[in-house]
């Protein structure tokens, strides 16, 4: 049988991820093609597909994107540009734009290549965002200008046709007031350190820094941590409620499809309120560093633990929308899914025949009613006078089985990954529950970007060494097990609510669900993780180790793995996972549902229930809350 022909634009993915993998120095840079908006999570570029017949505009277009995310992982170090960035929200936006105007120019600088594809992708974002036909240039944000200035500044690339009057309009204003400070960039450009110095001093010429932090001494900025007065500029910094844009420029289309939630520094509650229309920022450049294998022996390191739980939720999904807002966002998901509705039912007959199957029929037999008994009728033609003889088959439920579908809420899965986890959800609730089995449906994020009010407390209670995990967890029941789908369904369309995927934690995500499972009565327990990879939480990686989070996340699968009675399998949405789990798949689509639903969630049932390796009554491991559950219900402010 002859194989599928391969795409045409599949050579051109492959040859980008290679250079993009080169360039940022990084060889294990995950490249994924989506149609998501385009940003850089960690070290995982998330591009946009590009065209069957792909275009050399098109194609220069991409090449920059995947550039820009290169770059920054090469040259850009977020900690340092959190702990130098102004409060003013005035000043943020310039100070990000001349940033990533100083990691462009290091790559433009040195290849050509990379300086056309950079500048396609500057043409692509200006346009996007209308400045390059712009009849009002004095309505434009000078941070736009100031970016385009200081590239010039530092390539010798002039902005764009259209944008060349935007640049002309603040030219005179910026050369005058911070011509030297400007001309002093090009000396810095290799040093960040020296660097943010000379750029905050421009936001100071350009009266943008008018926050007292924004004004301290530049020598201010070389400080160390272990300076308390750097250190209470710093933090002041850090508690701005407003997400890091380390993308470092508002003209960065990795940064510009988050810029709605960005531009706001509303309280927690006035969050809640506008979560459906805010956009979630770039969440990625706290886990930055490369995290090593954590299974390579090393220097130990201390045990995880939770600086305070004092502010994590346990909430149901209805107390976090109002009911005629849930509504819509069900119909929503109802709209994505009735365009695949051949694909949803026949997946969904698909599994349930394959569950069904599996099942250990019997009958009883010489009943007064039920089917009639075909087998038997020889007796009333031997005997005229016997009675038809009718059975039943024996209800085959099955009753001892429950599952969890664990779902991954982080701002990474916005957009199409989030509504294929949805409708993943949606299915495998549906057809197990006409099996007979009984499904419960979790999610798992935080409350806040960057820490919320852990944070804050960490940082009353003077900032002490190695917090441990440092955000408020927010874990959300979308179906109980004993609630019937008919009652829940409409719960699941506020994974639709954009605003609701903020940081994800996986390893207590999974120590929760896992603890909600021990305590049914089922003999079969299956949990399922719907994710699309890697723990992050820039709050708790910038004060930890940079794989924190992702050790604790091995330790809590090798304890279910190994010493827990709940069977544990995790899908991918366009993911590999397989690092991680023992037994996983990924998919990046719904169109892939069907054989790997039907593949590995009939798997479990066709063996014999888990048992657990120590007595039914012994304590779980610690990993697992064995001390105890770490959260605490709470209702939603």
């Amino acid at each position: 049988m002859a194989s599928k022909p391969e795409s045409p634009s599949e050579p051109f993915k492959r040859a980008l991820a290679h250079a993009a993998r080169s360039l940022a120095e990084t060889p294990d840079l995950e490249v994924v093609f989506s149609n998501d908006a385009p940003q850089l999570i960690g070290s995982r570029a998330i591009l946009p597909h590009p065209s069957r017949d792909i275009g050399p505009k098109e194609a220069a277009r991409i090449r920059g994107l995947a550039d820009q995310m290169a770059l920054r992982l090469a040259h850009h170090d977020a900690e340092a540009h959190a702990r130098t960035r102004p409060v003013s929200p005035r000043a943020q936006p310039a100070y990000d734009a001349i940033e990533q105007a100083r990691i462009e120019a290091i790559g433009a600088n040195a290849l050509g290549g990379v300086r056309a594809n950079l500048a396609a992708a500057l043409e692509a974002t200006l346009e996007r965002k209308g400045l390059l036909r712009l009849e009002n240039k004095a309505a434009a944000p000078i941070a736009e200008a100031l970016g385009l200035l200081v590239r010039e500044r530092l390539t010798g690339d002039l902005a764009p046709d259209g944008a060349k009057g935007l640049v002309d309009h603040f030219r005179a204003e910026i050369e005058e007031k911070a011509g030297a400070d400007l001309d002093r960039l090009v000396e810095a450009v290799h040093d960040q350190a020296a660097f943010a110095k000379v750029n905050r001093a421009i936001l100071r010429d350009l009266d943008l820094a008018d926050d007292p932090a924004d004004a301290e001494p530049e020598s201010g900025d070389d400080q160390g941590e272990d300076d308390p007065s750097a250190d209470e500029a710093d933090e002041g910094e850090e508690e701005t409620p407003e997400p890091e844009q380390d993308s470092g420029s508002d003209r960065s289309d990795t940064q510009d499809a988050q810029a709605d939630g960005d531009e706001s520094q509303m309280s927690e509650s006035e969050q809640a309120a506008s979560e459906d229309t805010e956009e979630a920022p770039d969440v990625g450049e706290g886990a930055k560093p490369a995290r090593p294998d954590i299974r390579d022996p090393g220097k130990a390191e201390p045990a995880y633990k939770v600086f305070t739980t004092a502010h994590d939720q346990i909430v149901s999904a209805d107390e976090l929308c109002d009911p005629e807002e849930l509504t819509r966002l069900r119909s929503y998901l109802d709209q994505q899914l009735s365009a695949l509705s051949a694909v949803v039912s026949k997946l969904a007959n698909r599994l349930q025949r394959r569950l069904l199957a599996k099942q250990t029929r019997s009958w009883t037999f010489d009943l007064e009613e039920g089917l009639l008994d075909v087998g038997r009728l020889t007796r009333v033609i031997v005997d005229p006078t016997a009675p038809l003889s009718f059975k039943e088959e024996k209800d085959t439920e099955f009753r001892d089985t429950v599952v969890t579908l664990l779902i991954d809420n982080s701002g990474s899965m916005r957009g199409r990954p989030i509504m294929v986890a949805a409708i993943c959800a949606d299915i495998l609730a549906r057809t197990l529950e006409r099996c007979g089995v009984k499904v419960e449906i979790l999610g798992f994020t935080t409350q806040a970007w960057k820490g919320g009010l852990s944070r804050e407390d960490w940082l009353k209670a003077g900032k002490p060494p190695a917090p441990g995990r440092l955000n408020d967890l927010r874990h959300i029941i979308y179906k109980e097990a004993d609630a019937p789908w008919r009652r829940a369904r409409r719960n699941l369309g506020l994974m639709m609510r954009e605003g609701l995927l903020k940081e994800n934690i996986d390893g207590e995500g999974l120590v929760w669900a896992h603890q909600r499972l021990i305590g049914r009565p089922e003999d079969r327990r299956i949990l399922m993780v719907i994710s699309d990879g890697a723990p992050v939480d820039d709050s708790t990686l910038s004060v930890n180790s940079g794989h924190y989070l992702e050790r604790h996340l091995r330790q809590v699968i090798a304890e279910i793995e190994d010493k827990s009675p709940v069977e544990l399998l995790a899908i991918g949405i366009g993911h590999d996972v397989t690092r991680y789990y023992k037994r996983a798949v990924t998919i990046v689509d719904v169109e892939q549902l069907g054989g790997v639903l039907v593949e590995q969630l009939a798997a479990p049932f066709e063996e014999a229930p888990r048992k657990m390796k120590t007595s039914p009554r012994a304590p779980l491991p610690p990993v697992l809350g064995g001390g105890g559950s770490a959260l605490r219900p709470v209702r939603a402010a």
